[in-house]
C-alpha cells in the first residue's frame, strides 16, 4: 500500500488575469479552486497512473470536507484526523505577468490529534511505501518529520521525504528510500550555488553519504538526475512541451517514481517515469494523467 501525508493541506483558489495590479481591482479571466497540499497532489497523481493510495494528515472546517469532496471525486482513499476547530487553509495563487502566492496558515494541530495521525501509521507494513511532503505548519514540533521515521524504523517500509532544506537534512540519518531536492534546494543545503551537472552529482552524493538512499533531482528546463543507492547516475533531458502551471510538478514527478518503481521495480524505469509525469503536469493546467504522462515518456526513452 501507498501513503501520503499532508501536515497543513489546502484549497488552492488559482487565478489567471492578464495584468495585476496591486492597490486597484483586478478581475480574473480564470478561475479554479483545487485541493491541494504535496502529499494530497501525489495521491491524486498516483491515482491518475492507476495506483491506490491513501492520504493522511489533518483537515478541519468546511475547507477540508471540500478537500476530501474533491479527494472522492479523483477516486482516492482518505484516512485524514479531522481537527475539531479551525479551517483548512487556502492559499491564492495569482498568475499574470508573474506568479504570485498567498498562503494560509492553517487549524490549531493538538497533541491528540497527532496522537491520532501516529496511530494510523503504526499499522503500516513491511512493502508499504510512505510520502512525507511538505512543510511543517508552526502548531507541529519541528522535528515531526524525524519522529515519524524513527518510529517506523526497521519496519521495511520505503519511505519518500519532498521537503525543504533543514527538513530534509535532519531526516537522512533515518536512510529515506528517496529523496527529491530540486538543484536549487540542493545548493542551498551546502551554501553554494550548483552550476554544472558535476557538481551537481558531487553534492547528491554528499547526501547519501549522510543517509539518503537514492537522490532524485530536478532540474526544471535542464532536465532531471537520479543517483541510486549502487552508484549508478541516470540522466535525462526535459521532455518538450509549454509550461502551462507549475504547480504540483514536483509533486507529480514523486509520483510517477513511485508508480514506475511499483510497476518494473527498476529504479531507471521509476525514474524516467517520474521525469514524464512530472512534465506532463507542467504541460497542463491539471495534475498529469496516464495517457499525457506515457506519451511524454516514449520521447525520453
Amino acid at each position: 500500500m501507498i501513503y501520503t501525508v499532508t501536515f497543513n493541506p489546502a484549497l488552492d483558489y488559482i487565478v489567471r488575469l492578464d495584468s495585476f495590479t496591486a492597490g486597484e481591482i483586478n478581475r480574473v479571466k480564470y478561475e479554479q479552486v483545487l485541493g491541494g497540499g504535496k502529499g494530497i497532489n501525489v495521491s491524486i497523481v498516483l491515482q491518475n497512473l492507476g495506483h491506490e493510495s491513501t492520504a493522511l494528515g489533518f483537515l478541519a472546517g468546511f475547507t477540508g470536507r471540500e478537500i476530501v469532496r474533491q479527494l472522492k471525486e479523483f477516486g482516492c482513499r482518505s484516512d485524514f484526523v479531522e481537527l475539531p476547530e479551525g479551517f483548512s487553509r487556502i492559499n491564492v495563487k495569482v498568475k499574470a505577468e508573474t506568479e504570485t502566492e498567498i498562503n494560509g496558515q492553517g487549524p490549531n494541530i493538538t497533541p491528540e490529534a497527532q496522537a491520532a495521525l501516529f496511530d494510523k501509521l503504526d499499522k503500516l507494513q513491511a512493502g508499504d511505501t510512505l510520502v512525507l511532503a511538505g512543510s511543517i505548519p508552526n502548531t507541529l514540533p519541528d522535528d515531526i518529520y524525524q519522529r515519524i521515521m524513527g518510529r517506523l524504523e526497521g519496519r521495511g517500509i520505503n519511505i519518500v521525504v519532498d521537503a525543504t532544506k533543514q527538513l530534509l537534512m535532519k531526516v537522512l540519518p533515518y536512510k529515506p528510500f528517496l529523496i527529491k531536492p530540486n538543484n536549487h534546494e540542493l545548493g542551498e543545503m551546502f551554501g553554494v550555488i550548483l552550476k554544472t551537472k558535476e557538481e551537481i552529482i558531487e553534492h547528491a552524493k554528499k547526501l547519501q553519504e549522510m543517509g539518503a538512499r537514492n537522490v532524485l533531482i530536478s532540474m526544471a528546463g535542464d532536465g532531471a538526475m537520479l543517483l541510486t543507492e549502487d552508484g549508478t547516475v541516470y540522466q535525462s533531458p526535459a521532455p518538450k512541451g509549454t509550461l502551462v502551471n507549475s504547480v504540483g510538478a514536483g509533486d507529480s514527478m514523486v509520483a510517477g517514481f513511485i508508480c514506475g518503481y511499483k510497476e518494473t521495480g527498476s529504479l531507471e524505469e521509476a525514474f524516467y517515469m517520474g521525469v514524464a509525469t512530472g512534465s506532463a503536469s507542467a504541460f497542463s493546467e491539471n495534475l498529469a494523467t496516464r495517457a499525457e504522462a506515457d506519451a511524454l515518456l516514449a520521447t525520453i526513452r
